[in-house]
């Protein structure tokens, strides 16, 4: 089982290490976006305010502007970062971070000698990132979390582990390491340990942990197929939701920490829990055929759901979760979410016919292009989602929840493709 590695004396824990600095947070991506606005070639101007001495550091700056180096033969990984205003990609030679919307290239970061990076995390939009290394020629062990600070352009700490890293998830007071049995929670401030729990083996680093909330809950796989584990940290409550009869295998975490929902390996039905009683609140059908999940995200009001799966589709499912005012009650925030009342178009038959039937159903679909793997999260204009593909598309769409139809593709990219090539 991983554990966290007792260190010979020449590699010290950043708990205890003297050079670990905490992390210095910056508006950083803000800072580019208004020099977008006054610089007439923004990429280029805005990379060049970074200090970037070779002196410290061994990560430098893209020599050109414009989208990936044709060098690049190899994406690892995309993720969004915690609001889905931008996105990151790890490769074979590095990082870049790009903003949504409006889409283009914020900065990127290549090693000197081509390193691969396969986890690449982001703290909203500041300058904190998260490094884990991948490929044939990895740029960091694939046991070690870099923790990187762009605008001091430098390491500012290391968490290393005996076995390989699965996942990484961010928030603005802690750090979130996943492995394949254990995870590990660490302050931000000074990267001190403050929780660790074991798991059934999570190869795809399943975890996720609130961002809104004051109290922070964190989801994860249980210790049994089909179950997953909710931690109140606030609290010290330790919750079991028994989501499914087969494996998860995916979930998402609505954004004040208060909804789950969760897929199984089977990949017909979503299902959305409260994480205050673990009660199941609605059951959504993305399909009749299996298919593997590889995306589930909440809109930030819980007002909708969205699922990507290797059927070559996106679906959007209409919550019936009440949320309830923005004002929050006085008493236990249990009252905050309830189920509204479920409506069928067949409510006669709803006791006799097969459950297939009487399934809830998504209001739009999006037609995916290619079989590439691909990811989902909402915009920040009113029905929008963006969408990432290991094949390097960047896709936004608008759906129209009263029409039941296609989504409008708004515009579409490949982000690993030179603006001038062919």
């Amino acid at each position: 089982m991983a554990t966290v590695s007792p260190f010979p004396p020449q590699f010290q824990h950043p708990n205890t290490s003297s050079n670990f600095s905490s992390p210095m947070l910056q508006p950083y991506l803000e800072q580019l976006d208004e020099k977008h606005k006054q610089q007439p070639q923004p990429q280029q101007a805005a990379v060049e305010q970074v200090d970037n001495d070779p002196k410290q550091s061994h990560l430098n700056l893209c020599p050109n502007p414009g989208l990936i180096n044709k060098s690049i033969s190899t994406l690892y990984r995309v993720s969004f970062n915690q609001n889905g205003s931008c996105f990151a990609i790890g490769t074979d030679c590095g990082i870049s971070v790009y903003s949504c919307d409006p889409f283009c290239e914020m900065f990127r970061r290549y090693f000197d000698n081509g390193g691969g990076i396969g986890i690449v995390e982001m703290l909203f939009r500041s300058n904190i990132l998260v490094f884990v290394g991948n490929g044939d020629n990895p740029q960091y062990p694939r046991n070690n979390v870099i923790i990187w600070d762009d605008h001091q352009s430098r390491c500012i700490g290391e968490l290393r582990f005996r076995s390989a890293v699965r996942g990484v998830r961010l928030r603005r007071d802690c750090i979130v390491v996943i492995l394949e049995q254990k995870i590990y929670v660490y302050n931000f401030a000074d990267v001190k340990l403050v929780h660790q729990i074991e798991t059934i083996s999570n190869p795809k680093g399943l975890c996720e942990i609130s961002q809104t909330a004051v109290s922070p809950v964190l989801v994860c796989p249980g210790l049994q197929n089909g179950q997953v584990r909710v931690e109140n940290f606030t609290s010290k409550r330790t919750k079991f939701v028994f989501a499914h009869d087969s494996r998860i295998a995916s979930f998402a975490l609505s954004h004040e920490g208060d909804v789950l929902a969760t897929a199984s390996i089977k990949g017909t039905l979503i299902r959305i829990f409260s994480t205050q009683d673990c009660s199941l609140l609605q059951e959504v059908r993305r399909g009749a055929d299996r298919a593997e999940i590889h995306s589930v995200s909440f809109s930030p009001t819980a007002q909708w759901l969205a699922v990507s799966s290797d059927k070559g589709t996106v679906h959007v499912f209409r919550l019936k979760v009440n949320l309830g005012s923005q004002v929050k009650p006085k008493g236990s925030r249990n009252s905050r979410v309830t189920l509204a009342a479920l409506t069928s178009p067949l409510p006669f038959i709803k006791g006799v016919l097969p459950k297939y039937f009487s399934s809830e159903w998504s209001v739009a679909q999006f037609r995916l292009p290619g079989d590439s793997e691909y990811i989902v999260t909402f915009g920040h204009e009113k029905n929008t989602l963006s969408i990432l593909g290991l094949d390097g598309s960047f896709i936004r769409c608008k759906f129209d929840p009263a029409s039941g139809k296609e989504m409008t593709q708004l515009e579409i990219h490949n982000f690993l493709k030179s603006e001038n090539s062919p």
